[in-house]
């Protein structure tokens, strides 16, 4: 794709931008709650797509913006709720002088990985003034996927955030459960799963049910896949969500196809900086449907640019997803967005796994379109599976025994025989207690802990 000479100068500029200094402190909770302020759904609804964070101001530090009605589209189109905060400090203790943390906009995107702040994808955020839109849920959670926009440092372990975005990828009943395949069908889509997929309210497939109405978060893979990063269960009646790659555009129509799903989106509005006249098959969209008439066909209220990043040259980009349209390690796509990792520090596995379903996160800069990698950790290996790894940081509350206490709202289990505790022992934990725990599933909604440190 690009000669050797032309890439190194690419990323020695990256790395020159990457090493300015950026901002935070190290104060407060975790509150993406806030005061209540005023602000149209429209203006946040802008933020899912808009890396340059148009239409919203990062200065909104202690409070917060709402249209209470639980539309956040400007449509009238309840999402069944949403909620947009600022959040309040954090206990992060990054983003201080020093961390050589970029000041440019740079765009993270994936799962939810820890609380205390926030954790995406290895790279702990200070959330100290940044502003939340989250939609599906009364909060952010772990195993949901964001959007972060704001400065993060070259070894892409902490930043600053400015905005938080985090919407479900999908929503409807599960048609069919492959449990041998690790596999759900729903709303047209295969759902597949890993290691690091969050069972809400389930012990993993096995305690699935066809018709069970659920709504997932997860990572766009190749047209009609995407890997489930949470599944939660949710109310039948709700509003359907899907999300994928268009297929089989039909302009004079004004319908495509999401894997199985027919969208007719004759009367929708659109989103995330995209319109019907540019509207083209190979974008990945999310839909909210006005209704679903009939099985396999979806009339959609809102069509939206998703999972988008800046196309501008030197914005620094941190991107997890399955590797889909794989040609060579210069050469394949992440979430649409295409990645040339030839020159990337690779880590998680051998440089040989890389290929087409393949889970990695990869961070560099973009140039001229594509995401030009320095770092590339690969998460899961079909067939081989990967390490999976969630991290709390904060106060011991509602605790009743190890077995039964929350972290940042997180409920946790550390009753197991084989739980590592650093600097204190079980008998440690109570209320207010500063910890960070560790561990690699949550299950029926609970994070099974492996690791607690007192802090």
């Amino acid at each position: 794709m690009k000669n050797s000479l032309v890439r190194s100068g690419l990323i020695a500029a990256s790395m020159t931008l990457l090493l300015s200094c950026g901002g935070g402190s190290d104060s407060g909770s975790f509150n993406p709650g806030g005061t209540s302020g005023a602000s149209s759904g429209t203006a946040f609804r802008g933020l899912s797509s808009n890396a340059s964070g148009d239409g919203v101001s990062a200065s909104a530090a202690g409070t917060s913006a709402s249209d209470g009605t639980g539309s956040v589209d400007g449509s009238g189109v309840s999402d069944g709720g949403s909620s947009t905060a600022a959040a309040g400090g954090d206990d992060s203790g990054v983003g201080s002088g020093g961390t050589g943390v970029s000041t440019a906009d740079a765009v993270g995107i994936g799962g939810v990985d820890g609380l205390g702040s926030i954790i995406v994808n290895g790279l702990r955020y200070d959330t100290d003034s940044a502003v939340f839109s989250v939609e599906d849920a009364p909060a952010l959670q772990i195993g949901m996927t964001a959007k972060v926009t704001g400065a993060f440092n070259a070894e892409f372990t902490s930043g600053v955030a400015k905005q938080v975005v985090s919407a479900a990828e999908l929503r409807g009943p599960v048609a069919s459960v492959d449990l041998a395949g690790g596999s759900f069908a729903l709303m047209g889509t295969t759902v597949t799963t890993d290691e690091a997929t969050v069972w809400a309210q389930a012990p993993g497939l096995v305690g699935l049910l066809p018709g069970t109405a659920v709504q997932v978060w997860g990572l766009p893979a190749a047209p009609g896949v995407l890997r489930a990063t949470r599944v939660d269960q949710h109310p039948a009646s709700s509003a359907r969500i899907a999300t994928g790659t268009v297929q089989n555009l039909n302009t004079g129509s004004r319908i495509f196809t999401l894997g199985s799903l027919s969208v007719d989106y004759g009367t929708a509005s659109f989103a995330g900086g995209i319109d019907a006249s540019t509207l083209a098959n190979g974008a990945i969209v999310r839909v909210r449907a006005a209704a679903q008439a009939m099985p396999g066909v979806l009339s959609a209220a809102v069509v939206e640019a998703w999972h988008t990043v800046p196309q501008t040259g030197s914005t620094p980009v941190q991107l997890a997803g399955v590797i889909t349209d794989f040609v060579s390690p210069d050469s394949f796509r992440l979430l649409g967005t295409e990645v040339d990792a030839a020159s990337a520090q690779i880590t998680g596995g051998l440089a040989g796994a890389i290929g087409n379903g393949v889970k990695v996160e990869a961070g560099g800069t973009m140039a001229a379109g594509v995401l030009v990698a320095t770092k590339l950790k690969i998460r899961h290996v079909p067939g081989t599976g990967g390490p999976a790894s969630f991290k709390l940081i904060g106060p011991v509350a509602g605790y009743s025994s190890p077995a039964a206490f929350q972290v940042r709202g997180q409920p946790v289990d550390a009753s197991g025989p084989g739980v590592v505790f650093e600097n204190g022992t079980v008998v440690n934990l109570s209320n207010g207690k500063q910890v960070t725990v560790s561990g690699s599933q949550i299950v029926d909604g609970v994070l099974l802990a492996e690791q607690i440190s007192f802090d």
